[in-house]
């Protein structure tokens, strides 16, 4: 047999760039296949020999199965459908009892009784609900993180799931884009370091055991880049851009093993993401080697007729034709590609090969030797909200808090202090677990008052609401009809604020709860005004005025515009949505039992009309430099350029002094390596982390280069008084960059190093790669 041979292919735009862009290409070792693959092969080849062409189609359908609590509430014909083997897959559906009633139609009942696969919105945790993804990343713990994912896939697996549409990686550099809650920030070094921790969490080291569940990366690709911040929209960048910037985490959770990936909405190029063959084939097969199946989004192939693409058949044909392998919701595969490929405007080995990589991966997971693996009612009962899972959450939740402001050290507070506790979510458990909290239930959750109440028992605390948690008549009718329960106090609001600030006046501290309802981030919730609620920020002024200490504990889903608080009131205390164990997990950082150590993974700006603002911007041919007589700088006349909060930023109830970044050298070549080094020292009364933050500046380029970029971080530990010596390791791959011909070069010249403890606050030194 003649030996195979495969190109290498660079990341670089092989078919889609100009001849002169290409890169050349290079025979590699011969191909070979793993006895298991063989085994495998063999498998679904003997399979599909048996299956019908509508069998065949029926595996790239993916219907939504709701339920009750007495099992599955079947859509309509979706149970015929299941017995014809005309069903992949189903989501919406979990707990034993309902998966198993669904399994049971595909294999007792179907002819070639293939099994379902059962997917569902796992996204910050299964029951037991973990921070909202932005959170998670404000941990930077990738430990923590992998962990998060990994007590979600072991509550998932036990009740009936095998499939969960996360992560979803994709970079949000605009807080006015609802779903930037749901990912890592606006970074890709770190965005690609937690789209791996994601992924390792979910699928284990083999998607073959109980507790493993089939990772999704979503959405693929550069759906956070949506114009104007709002949901579905467009999206349009350069393809530097693309590279340098956006694809890093869909790569690192290819790279990590990741068996499914969820196409975007938006468009690319002009093409929407769905039927971009370029995105699904090129780039996502052939040049990053992605061996699993590409799932629409809800009813993203039928979008594309809106999107002027063509009618269902067409935009159908064309999604298959790309490189989409399952239809979820939508049923424009089941409905059309039979026409189609009579009419060959498919072709018979299309459909083969789509069917083939779902059977593939249903293979991996051992779904054909043990269809029923993930339904165990005994398993379900001792996993889901146990006490060990609850105390994970609880620690990555602390761990998630952002300190950032504790003017006259009003934090922790003291235990004899009398605290009034006020706002709408100091004591609200359906708020807790934040959006995107699918299978959660908030009656599990533990609000910051019980907190206070369980961690703290001897501390004097009274408790009032002060305000309702919307009162915007328009507003509250939206979030009502997006399914929130969201109550409106019998209380006029004057009178919530006068019983709040007379409250406050008894109390030594207000500690003051603010922020969004849950409903307002995640999908479909843009917004262009990312000020507190008037009602909230009206009651907040009136407790400022009483010159009491107030302390602003927020929940959020976003980054919000903060300049008035961060002026006016004593300590703010970002806690995003923390989860069920949020209440508990404040209440430990707010008596000072926990030191916070998180750090925003995403700019904090003064006003949207900064948006899009992020730390690792281009400069420009006149950047401001803070002189207000240049006039003709890249500057606002009504605002600084510089954000409220800066992306890595973060305080503690300790301090931490750097030395000066030093070199180990001023010049490596391509092979060399050189140390940046740092000596921090806790100078506070508290034992305390710090993350050590490492950036780089490429000063001179063959194109325009970012002011710095993140290139590595470490979180230490140092208890008062400690000082500990931290190195980073800088190569050339540290260096590198796709240049104009998308080739992924180090460029010799001079750089900066900075190393602090954000991007705004380090010191710097320089070297330079020579030829």
């Amino acid at each position: 047999m003649r030996n195979l041979y495969t190109l290498s292919i660079s990341l670089a735009l092989c078919c889609a760039l100009p001849a002169h862009a290409q890169q050349k290409r290079t025979l590699m070792r011969p191909v070979t296949v793993s006895a298991a693959d063989q085994k495998m092969n063999a498998f679904v080849k003997n399979l599909m020999a048996k299956m019908t062409i509508d069998e065949k189609i029926g595996q790239l359908n993916l219907p939504s199965v709701g339920f009750d609590v007495t099992g599955p509430i079947l859509s309509q014909g979706v149970d015929q459908k299941i017995e014809k083997g005309l069903v992949g897959g189903v989501f919406n559906t979990y707990t034993p009892a309902a998966v198993r009633k669904l399994q049971d139609l595909a294999v007792q009942k179907s002819r070639l009784k293939i099994p379902l696969l059962f997917g569902y919105d796992v996204i910050h945790g299964h029951k037991t609900i973990f921070p909202i993804p932005l959170g998670l990343s404000a941990t930077w713990d990738m430990s923590l993180i992998e962990k998060s994912a990994r007590v979600a896939a072991r509550e998932a697996s036990a009740d009936g799931l095998n499939w969960t549409f996360s992560p979803m990686v994709d970079i949000a550099r605009d807080p006015r884009w609802g779903r930037i809650s749901e990912g890592a920030g606006e970074d890709p070094y770190l965005g690609s370091l937690v789209a791996k921790a994601m992924v390792m969490g979910y699928q284990t080291n083999s998607l073959g055991n109980k507790d493993a569940i089939l990772a999704c990366i979503k959405h693929f690709a550069l759906y956070g880049a949506a114009e104007a911040g709002r949901d579905y929209n467009s999206t349009d960048m350069s393809l530097i851009k693309m590279y340098n910037d956006y694809l890093a985490p869909y790569k690192a959770a290819v790279d990590a093993g990741a068996q499914s990936a969820m196409a975007s909405f938006n468009d690319i190029n002009g093409t929407p993401a769905t039927a971009n063959k370029w995105l699904l084939t090129d780039l996502l097969r052939k040049q990053w080697g992605f061996k699993g199946f590409v799932v629409s989004d809800y009813t993203g192939i039928n979008e594309m007729v809106s999107h002027g693409f063509g009618n269902l058949q067409t935009v159908s044909a064309r999604a298959l034709d790309a490189g989409t392998d399952m239809d979820m919701v939508g049923e424009g595969f089941l409905g059309t590609l039979k026409s189609s490929l009579k009419e060959k405007k498919i072709s018979q080995s299309t459909i083969d090969l789509a069917c083939r990589r779902i059977l593939e991966v249903k293979y991996k997971m051992g779904l054909f030797a043990d269809p029923y693996k993930y339904i165990s009612e005994e398993r379900a009962a001792k996993e889901i909200l146990s006490p060990n899972n609850r105390l994970d959450a609880k620690v990555v939740a602390q761990s998630s808090l952002v300190l950032l402001k504790n003017d006259n050290q009003v934090l922790p507070l003291k235990r004899n202090a009398k605290i009034a506790l006020i706002g709408p979510l100091a004591d609200n458990k359906k708020e807790m677990i934040g959006t995107w909290s699918a299978a959660g239930d908030g009656k599990d959750a533990v609000t910051v008052y019980e907190g206070l109440r369980r961690i703290a028992p001897q501390m004097d605390i009274t408790y009032t609401k002060g305000a309702n948690l919307i009162d915007d008549p328009a507003l509250l009718k939206l979030i009502i009809g997006y399914g929130a329960t969201i109550e409106t106090d019998a209380k006029s609001p004057q009178k919530l604020i006068d019983d709040a600030v007379a409250a406050a006046k008894k109390a030594d501290v207000a500690v003051v709860v603010l922020g969004e309802s849950a409903f307002m981030g995640g999908e479909a919730t843009s917004r262009t005004n990312l000020d507190l609620l008037p009602n909230q920020k009206t009651l907040l002024k009136a407790l400022t005025a009483t010159g009491k200490p107030v302390v602003l504990v927020l929940m959020n889903s976003r980054p919000l515009t903060l300049e008035w608080e961060n002026d006016n009131v004593t300590g703010i205390l970002e806690t995003w949505f923390a989860g069920t164990e949020a209440g508990n997990a404040i209440a430990e950082v707010l008596v000072g039992n926990y030191n916070p150590a998180g750090k925003l993974t995403t700019t904090f700006p003064r006003n949207v009309g900064q948006i899009p603002i992020y730390y690792n911007h281009k400069s420009t041919g006149r950047p401001y430099e803070g002189n207000i007589a240049d006039r003709y700088k890249s500057r606002y006349i009504d605002s600084p350029n510089d954000p409220l909060y800066p992306f890595g930023f973060g305080l503690s109830y300790t301090s931490f002094q750097f030395t000066p970044v030093t070199l180990s050298t001023k010049s490596i070549n391509p092979n060399g390596k050189l140390q940046a080094t740092v000596t921090v020292t806790n100078t506070g009364q508290y034992d305390g982390e710090e993350v050590v933050q490492l950036y780089i500046q490429d000063i001179y380029g063959s194109i325009t280069r970012p002011v710095k970029e993140l290139k590595g971080f470490k979180k230490i530990f140092l208890k008062k008084g400690e000082t500990k010596t931290v190195t980073f390791n800088i190569g050339v791959n540290d260096l590198k960059f796709y240049n104009a011909a998308l080739q992924f070069v180090a460029e010799p010249g001079d750089f900066n190093v900075y190393v602090g403890s954000n991007s705004r606050d380090v010191s710097t030194a320089k070297f330079t790669l020579t030829k």
